[in-house]
């Protein structure tokens, strides 16, 4: 009998929201990376990174929210990116991120959401 290997977990997790709050750069990727990998390890169906308080974003933050896009279509999962500053909407549209949605959207009010705020520098 031929042995079947075990089908991953179906998503339990529809939709995750992330904000980020401060830039996005090699001095705080590590900290967001390792957010993200913990958010990813759920298999959302949609992850929406909201950009809306960012000013900045290097080439590192490109390749992660990169990798983030093609982990998530691998798990049948969308990368959603809303709000970003004009200014990084350019560079993402720029770098290859320009498949993954962007959207406006008015931003929920605070209650009942979780931030990662990273270390004072």
């Amino acid at each position: 009998m031929p042995a079947t290997l075990p089908s991953p977990p179906e998503s339990a997790v529809p939709h995750v929201r992330v904000d980020i709050t401060d830039e996005l750069d090699l001095a705080g990727l590590p900290e967001v990376a390792h957010v993200l990998d913990r958010i990813l390890a759920l298999r959302p169906r949609e992850l929406t990174i909201d950009l809306a308080e960012c000013r900045q974003v290097d080439a590192a933050a490109v390749a992660l929210l990169l990798d983030v896009h093609r982990r998530l279509a691998r798990q049948d999962g969308v990368l959603t990116l809303s709000n970003p500053h004009p200014r990084i909407r350019r560079i993402l549209q720029t770098s290859g991120l320009g498949a993954v949605p962007v959207v406006d959207t008015p931003r929920p009010a605070a209650r009942g959401r979780a931030r990662v705020a990273s270390a004072p520098r």
